[in-house]
């Protein structure tokens, strides 16, 4: 029987240490880790710092947790994360006020990356879908996510250039900063025509306390069949309410 090769060894071991994880162990240091997937400390180590570094997994203080890259290939079937469970209620009644569709998400990147999404009536016009991404500047929850990022994202946004994929793309680095402005004042990104077609949305970041962006909550329609201007202060409002919320179950965890 021929011995497996380094590449296998490597791959067996990266699973033992991603089947670390379950509902009952979703963040661990990696002493646990190690002892969970039955390697060394300094192999686990090893693994954890390359898988951190490719976004399988991501460092919270000490500990570790499964990362976005996870949830974006896989969408994590059937194992709804905490701030999409906490969010789901809250979407739900804004989609059943606006009868459009509703969406929660994170930014990776540069991107945003969509991780619920309820739809509405016009969700057949609409490029996102759950798991996948699209640029953060073009989008309304990509510039609210943006409006309160370390600066140091947003210039990794500029330094990547811009692609007008509609009319209403933003295209250069003055008017997006300048909109990220206006974001910061009133807690509201707007978007018409900037990624898809026909589209338009209202979003707000979820904040902690401390007015960092967890996420964002949207709700996007057909223009003209929908206004933004309208449902944006429903969607503010909401997004407050998600925010406290994540707050206190943070609190709750001792994190």
């Amino acid at each position: 029987m021929s011995e497996p090769t380094p590449a296998v060894t490597i791959i067996e071991r990266m699973t033992a240490v991603l089947g670390a994880f379950s509902a009952t162990h979703p963040r661990m240091g990696v002493n646990e880790i190690a002892r969970r997937a039955g390697l060394p400390k300094s192999t686990t180590s090893r693994l954890v710092s390359s898988l951190v570094r490719h976004g399988y997994l991501a460092r919270e203080g000490h500990q570790v947790c499964v990362g976005l890259k996870l949830f974006e290939l896989g969408k994590r079937a059937g194992q709804p994360n905490e701030l999409r469970s906490l969010a789901l209620p809250t979407m739900a009644d804004l989609r059943s006020a606006t009868m459009q569709t509703v969406h929660l998400s994170v930014l990776e990147g540069t991107d945003v990356v969509y991780i619920g999404i309820l739809p509405g009536r016009d969700s057949s016009a609409l490029l996102s879908r759950v798991g996948g991404r699209l640029p953060a500047y073009a989008t309304g929850a990509g510039k609210a996510l943006l409006a309160f990022s370390e600066p140091a994202v947003v210039e990794r946004v500029i330094e990547r250039g811009f692609v007008a994929y509609q009319p209403g793309t933003i295209t250069n680095s003055r008017a997006l900063l300048r909109e990220l402005e206006s974001i910061r004042r009133t807690g509201l990104a707007y978007s018409t025509a900037e990624a898809g077609p026909g589209v338009a949305g209202a979003a707000s970041p979820i904040l902690t306390f401390d007015s960092r962006a967890v996420a964002a909550l949207s709700v996007s329609g057909r223009i003209g069949r929908f206004d933004p201007q309208r449902v944006g202060p429903a969607v503010h409002m909401a997004a407050l309410h998600l925010g406290r919320l994540s707050a206190m179950s943070a609190l709750s965890r001792g994190q």
